[in-house]
């Protein structure tokens, strides 16, 4: 029996304090890892490739412009699946394999971390306040009750390509979690708990620029979706 493969993506932008841990505990069962370097200043990419990672250099900023890049890098040789995670450490990247087991059992075509705060600040007030709204209108256009926007997720590549994702900055998860529901995708949420950052500041949601950007491309891609069902 062929055992399906599996590809981690991970964003990465000046973490390269995070990024040891995060790499060290990526499960076993993820045979490939992608860091995509974008942009950074410092030695996020040399202490990626130091850590076994293959990295993919995305000069262009943008959440989705760094998911866009390392998904490209796999173009040539497709997993089975494929996951997402930050590169802070926010994400306990050790409980992916409870997201991957739905997907590898055929139960469903995508997994979602449900973030459950393993400490007070892990989610900022900003943070908690966007994701009731953004899953409240989800829920008013597509009558599906999502609980978060967390970026941990894993997808089977079929089910991704289907969704023709472009959004290149923070409207990258709701464009993919609005897509699902448009392509009838098998969705799953599964609650998982979500840690304060290793080290560094947030670049988004502890800064009023960030948390203002990326509240505001959020409610456009949800938008512009609505508009397009």
């Amino acid at each position: 029996m062929t055992v399906p493969s599996v590809a981690l993506i991970i964003p990465a932008r000046n973490e390269e304090l995070a990024l040891p841990q995060v790499l060290e505990r990526v499960p076993r069962k993820i045979g490939r890892v992608i860091v995509v370097d974008n942009g950074s200043i410092d030695n996020t990419a040399g202490v990626a490739a130091a850590h076994g990672a293959q990295v993919v250099h995305e000069p262009r900023a943008g959440y989705g412009s760094a998911c866009l890049a390392g998904l490209a890098a796999l173009e040539h040789d497709p997993p089975h699946i494929v996951a997402f995670a930050d590169a802070d450490g926010s994400d306990g990247v050790e409980n992916l394999e409870l997201l991957l087991q739905p997907l590898l059992a055929g139960e469903t075509d995508l997994a979602l971390s449900r973030r459950l705060p393993a400490a007070g600040m892990a989610l900022s007030p900003q943070q908690r306040f966007g994701n009731w709204l953004a899953t409240r209108l989800i829920r008013l256009f597509w009558r599906h009750d999502y609980h978060d926007l967390g970026p941990m997720r894993a997808i089977t590549w079929q089910a991704l390509k289907r969704l023709q994702m472009h959004d290149r900055s923070f409207g990258w998860t709701v464009e993919m979690q609005i897509r699902a529901l448009k392509a009838g995708l098998r969705v799953t949420e599964i609650p998982l708990p979500y840690f304060v950052r290793i080290a560094g500041e947030s670049k988004i949601s502890r800064t009023m620029t960030g948390v203002v950007r990326a509240g505001a491309k959020i409610l456009w891609v949800i938008g512009r979706e609505a508009l397009q069902t």
